[in-house]
């Protein structure tokens, strides 16, 4: 599969079944945020802010704003270009819905060749497949497109719709670390996971 995160205009298109036996994953395509996306993004982060405030780091005061937004954006872009990141948002293509997002993130290259993955879901969406397209899509981006050797991924303990979403995909529990990020205002332990390339490939 290949991925050409780089465009804006690129959509990816996913197959994944999901729970029930519908094809969640033929209904998204994921592409790059772009600054207008910013009204869909802003609506569904602030109605998952609940859903969402327990697994991320605190939010600015004024992340919501279209100003922050365009920061945000740019910053993206930047990280895109200087090849430590790739940032990708989540749409059902029956309406092109924002129904998430995710990310790779801290590439590191020479003799490390890895990359952290992160990911956000709206409230309405979860539990329907969608993240778990979004990921299996994004995994060969990685390794065969991008050449990284491993993903690598944490959860917080509590967190087990993450820990069972990542473990389904074939990543692979590696420790703990202690006060690991800084979650909701606080230093917060977390899990550790990945998934190397051959991991994929033997899979496959």
């Amino acid at each position: 599969m290949t991925f050409a995160f780089l465009h804006n205009t690129t959509r990816v298109q996913t197959q994944e079944t999901a729970r029930g036996g519908t094809k969640a994953g033929e209904d998204i395509f994921l592409r790059p945020p772009q600054v207008a996306d910013y009204a869909m993004w802003a609506e569904l982060r602030s109605a998952s802010r609940d859903f969402l405030k327990p697994w991320e780091p605190s939010w600015a005061s004024d992340d919501l704003t279209r100003n922050a937004f365009r920061r945000r954006i740019r910053r993206y872009q930047q990280e895109n270009r200087d090849g430590l990141a790739h940032a990708l948002f989540i749409f059902r293509k029956q309406d092109e819905q924002l129904v998430g997002g995710l990310n790779l993130s801290n590439i590191r290259r020479g003799v490390t060749q890895a990359a952290s993955l992160g990911y956000w879901m709206g409230e309405a969406f979860a539990g329907q497949g969608y993240m778990s397209a979004a990921v299996r899509s994004t995994l060969p981006f990685a390794f065969n497109s991008l050449g990284l050797h491993r993903v690598e991924a944490a959860c917080i303990p509590d967190n087990q719709r993450s820990i069972l979403l990542l473990q389904s995909l074939g990543f692979q529990r590696e420790g703990y670390a202690r006060e690991y990020l800084c979650i909701d205002g606080r230093w917060q332990d977390h899990v550790l996971f990945a998934v190397l390339k051959k991991d994929i490939d033997n899979a496959a």
